[in-house]
């Protein structure tokens, strides 16, 4: 018996052991990543002009400014979510080694829930807001439909059923 004892004690201490290891801690250091907020998602966004789309997110789509460094750079935020708008003069848009650059565009998106789909819509065709696809798609899940921020990236407005 006192052996079962010593040998869940000593799988119990190797179990704690291999959980700080997994989660990078090392004896008296914490991680860099635990220390950040977690409460906290942010997305960034290549953005053309900073200012239209700090209007765009604020004015349309209910975000806060929360900082802004125009016209390289604005983060805004609506919750839990935080916007990194990199302007063309941002760290994030700087070209890679290749001459790559990172542009604005493609099908990535957040995805705002929304509890009456139509009438969101209703509001910001009525605030002159570009609609990517003009059709509310509808699926087990719920209904959605895409607008375009000023630089052409996507945000998906979502009505769960």
């Amino acid at each position: 018996m006192k052996r079962l004892m010593a040998l869940l004690a000593v799988t119990a201490l190797a179990c704690s052991f291999a959980a700080d290891a997994a989660d990078g801690a090392e004896a008296g250091k914490q991680s860099a990543m635990n220390n950040m907020p977690q409460n906290l998602v942010s997305v960034r966004y290549m953005i053309d002009d900073v200012d239209a789309a700090v209007e765009f997110y604020t004015k349309h789509l209910g975000f806060t400014l929360e900082q802004d460094a125009s016209p390289a750079f604005a983060s805004v935020t609506r919750g839990n979510l935080r916007l990194l708008l990199s302007g063309e003069k941002s760290s994030g848009r700087r070209a890679m080694k290749d001459g790559t650059r990172p542009v604005p565009g493609g099908w990535n998106r957040i995805s705002i829930w929304v509890g009456d789909l139509d009438a969101e819509i209703a509001r910001l065709h009525k605030g002159g807001v570009k609609f990517r696809r003009d059709d509310v798609v509808s699926g087990p899940g719920g209904s959605q439909i895409w607008l375009e921020d000023p630089s052409g990236n996507l945000v998906e407005l979502f009505q769960m059923k």
